[in-house]
């Protein structure tokens, strides 16, 4: 099989996926001769499945951004349009479901670009023997996402699987936005002396998963903090227009993957501080209880925004206003010293490095 190769140069000449041309791909990717849980996590081995396989295979100058969303320009508009799968266990979790999930992931996907979310496409792969009750319960929970979203369901695909070939369901969305402006958002977009906002607690996400998952209680119960990221977007980039110079939801691999993302790509050092990162207290304490580092759980309605430094305070004060932003802070700053590195200053005053995670540290988490 051969596919059109797309150079920055415009040339279209093929490019074989025949197995003898393989050699010339980098492979083996992080030393597995079989995909692992690892490849799925959104850290290192991720990175390295994309870069090393994925890019290479379809190289073109819009992919190679590597942001939440494609920005495309067809005829006079421009358009934000993103894709993701969802395959979380429990279908099911304490503040949310997988249908809700699909639609808010995507749509806030397609909201860090700075688009504002028109349409949606659902495909359902759907394992033989699931209730038709859950399915209906999910479906009726996409419908609501949808409206509060205000986006539009308009295609989608249905296949079903053998019992015991699937898990239940999984579902892939597709969304469209229109930029209604000319802001370029992009994680290549850093500069020294810019701010990062992070609009909320961490690790709400994942701490509700596993303790559902798992069967664990806590004295407080912590629920999901899914939820669609577009009016806080719209906020940011209204109060801040182009001194907005990239946005990005904290998904898998936390906020220390979406740091190590943003000082990679645009060659630049970044330190937090972990005294202003927030994390509600019973979260903290599950985490700690159980050995999880905040900085790299999984959140679904939190996003990170790099702004100028001398906007920082006031884009931040309006996604203050917002219910979603009202715990917001200031959480580090942009630096041209170590390139492509993240470092944080603890309560304490020392100062450690945060890396990306390798693998998975919770597996099926979105």
């Amino acid at each position: 099989m051969s596919l059109p190769e797309l150079h920055t140069n415009g040339s279209t000449a093929p490019r074989s996926l025949a197995a003898e041309n393989f050699a010339q791909c980098p492979l083996p990717i992080t030393g597995h001769d079989t995909v692992q849980l690892g490849h799925g996590s959104g850290g290192k081995m991720t990175g390295d499945l994309i870069s090393k396989l994925f890019l290479w295979a379809f190289e073109n100058p819009v992919l190679a951004r590597l942001d939440d969303s494609a920005v495309v320009s067809l005829g006079d508009s421009r358009l934000a349009i993103s894709t993701d799968s969802f395959v979380v266990d429990p279908i099911f979790f304490p503040g949310g479901d997988i249908g809700e999930l699909a639609v808010y992931g995507t749509v806030n996907d397609v909201a860090m670009s700075g688009a504002l979310p028109v349409y949606i496409s659902l495909a359902f792969i759907l394992e033989e023997g699931l209730p038709l009750a859950d399915l209906k319960r999910i479906v009726e929970s996409i419908r609501r996402a949808a409206a509060r979203a205000n986006v539009t369901v308009v295609t989608g695909d249905t296949k079903v699987l053998n019992h015991g070939k699937g898990d239940k369901i999984f579902i892939n969305t597709t969304g469209i936005g229109i930029l209604e402006h000319d802001y370029d958002l992009s994680s290549r977009n850093l500069r020294p002396g810019d701010q990062l906002i992070l609009s909320g607690g961490l690790a709400e996400h994942g701490m509700a998963i596993l303790s559902r998952r798992e069967g664990l209680e806590f004295e407080t119960p912590i629920r999901s903090d899914t939820a669609p990221l577009i009016d806080l977007a719209q906020i940011t980039l209204d109060v801040g227009g182009d001194d907005v110079r990239a946005m990005r939801d904290a998904t898998r691999g936390g906020l220390a993957a979406v740091a190590n993302e943003f000082a990679v790509a645009s060659g630049i050092g970044i330190r937090l501080y972990e005294s202003e990162i927030p994390v509600k207290p019973p979260v903290a304490g599950a985490c700690e209880f159980l050995g999880f580092d905040p900085l790299h759980v999984a959140n679904e309605g939190k996003m990170v925004v790099a702004a100028a430094g001398e906007r920082a305070a006031e884009i931040l004060e309006a996604i203050r206003k917002h219910p979603l932003g009202a715990d917001a802070a200031i959480i580090g700053a942009v630096t041209s010293e170590n390139a492509g590195m993240v470092s944080m200053q603890t309560r304490i005053g020392g100062w450690r490095i945060v890396d990306m995670m390798v693998g998975e540290q919770l597996p099926r988490i979105c």
